[in-house]
């Protein structure tokens, strides 16, 4: 008879989570995740004892690093008191997060509508666009994400929508992007017209602006790749909007938050939004909660006529309680100032790796948010791998990414782009011990440059 062999605990973990549950964005055989035991600052451990450094946060979410006990005492003492109540009832934390959310922002962005996550963010902001406005078109970015639920994911032009295209949601129409690295004119940005931005304007006349509720933006690029706007970018997009009566929605789902070394992207910008739809940093991704904040214009309009927008868990008490001190460790570490110099420094190191990497055609990067994008050329820009490339054309971007696991680190490899989005708390230690292993990975694309 022959002997079961008795499966490590690491094995049985990672067999029962392969047998039994469903891995997102990716083929279910084969799948070789991660069995992470503990995490802590911007590492996390795995149950052999391996360490790996965190260099895109979760997902661009765990902005005050892991294992932050300031968070779990604040989630245990709501939870003592009250775990759950309508969104019809209040609570302590609910309106100190919403009091701090209209601190930090900038203008008169003043009210919030409190969601469950960065697509349902995304949804009401739409919904609420449109029964404000009474228009109906929603004008958003083919290089861009914004949710995988029907409407943001249909607002959001990543082809992860393609395989449910059939069903997106109607009136959203697309543009293209400020992409300056791959000009979509061939233009270079330091003598362009900002094409970029008139051709929004003939979109917007082609659509008409009296159908037209609102522009949506990300506050800054993220999963797309990076792509940064030119200097005067959202200014001009906002002249747009004013110009025409059409409503700025910003996602800053993935940018808010210290990210980019500002509370929120579009204070890079110098341009306050109409909406600014928000999650992720949050909470620090601690627990799931998302956020719409509108501004009081908006907010007044529902003074006398009720608001036909809501969700079972809005204002979630313990999501809440562990929002308002997220905040707070964001105040008292310093985070944000953190983001903008730990970001200062990357861009200084990422252009000493270009001067070693050959294959290494762009790097583009805000705060912590950034991303190498590898080409085989670069004067050709061949990209080492295409825009939506498939299984067969993603073997030199796969070695990359089992090297940079192999060597103990976890982060995106996306197409021909490396991300880097670290935890805030990281160190100039920690950045030169992450872009080490990210040097020793681009190495293998080096060997396909020509």
């Amino acid at each position: 008879m022959q002997e079961i062999k008795k499966l490590s605990e690491t094995e049985e973990i990672i067999q029962n989570s392969m047998d039994y549950t469903l891995f997102p964005w990716s083929k279910q055989k084969g799948f070789n995740p991660i069995a992470v035991k503990r995490a802590e600052g911007v590492y996390l451990y795995d149950y052999e004892g391996k360490r790996y450094i965190d260099f895109s946060s979760g997902l661009i979410n765990v902005n005050i690093g892991h294992g932050n006990q300031r968070v779990t005492q604040a989630v245990v003492e709501q939870m003592q008191q009250v775990c759950y109540i309508t969104p019809d009832c209040v609570t302590k934390a609910r309106g100190e997060l919403g009091k701090k959310l209209a601190e930090i922002t900038s203008g008169n962005l003043t009210k919030t509508l409190f969601t469950v996550c960065g697509a349902s963010a995304i949804e009401n902001a739409i919904k609420l666009a449109r029964i404000y406005t009474g228009k109906h078109k929603i004008i958003a970015r083919y290089r861009a994400f914004h949710g995988a639920s029907y409407g943001a994911m249909t607002a959001g032009g990543d082809p992860r929508k393609l395989a449910s295209d059939s069903q997106q949601a109607p009136n959203i129409v697309h543009v293209e992007d400020p992409y300056c690295y791959r000009c979509p004119w061939g233009k270079e940005i330091t003598s362009c017209n900002r094409e970029c931005v008139s051709h929004i304007e003939r979109v917007i006349e082609f659509e008409g602006p009296e159908n037209i509720a609102a522009v949506l933006m990300e506050g800054e690029s993220g999963t797309s790749g990076c792509i940064k706007y030119p200097p005067d970018y959202l200014q001009k997009v906002r002249t747009l909007c004013d110009k025409y009566g059409i409503l700025l929605i910003a996602d800053e789902v993935l940018s808010g938050f210290g990210r980019t070394g500002k509370w929120f992207a579009v204070d890079l910008h110098g341009v306050v939004p109409d909406m600014i739809a928000t999650a992720k940093g949050i909470t620090a991704g601690y627990l799931p909660l998302g956020a719409l904040i509108v501004t009081d214009k908006i907010a007044a309009h529902f003074d006398d006529k009720p608001l036909m927008l809501g969700l079972t868990y809005s204002a979630h008490p313990v999501t809440c309680a562990a929002g308002v001190e997220v905040l707070k460790i964001y105040e008292d570490e310093h985070l944000i100032e953190n983001a903008a110099t730990m970001g200062v420094y990357i861009d200084e190191r990422a252009k000493e790796m270009k001067i070693i990497h050959p294959s290494i055609g762009d790097f583009r990067n805000t705060g912590l948010l950034g991303c190498f994008e590898l080409v085989k050329n670069r004067e050709t820009k061949e990209p080492m791998a295409p825009f939506n490339a498939k299984p067969e054309e993603m073997i030199i971007m796969n070695k990359v990414a089992a090297k940079i696991k192999e060597l103990g680190m976890y982060t995106f490899v996306r197409w021909n782009y490396v991300f880097i989005a670290p935890p805030l708390t990281i160190t100039k230690e920690q950045v030169d011990e992450g872009l080490t292993i990210i040097s020793q990975a681009i190495a293998i694309a080096d060997e396909y440059v020509y």
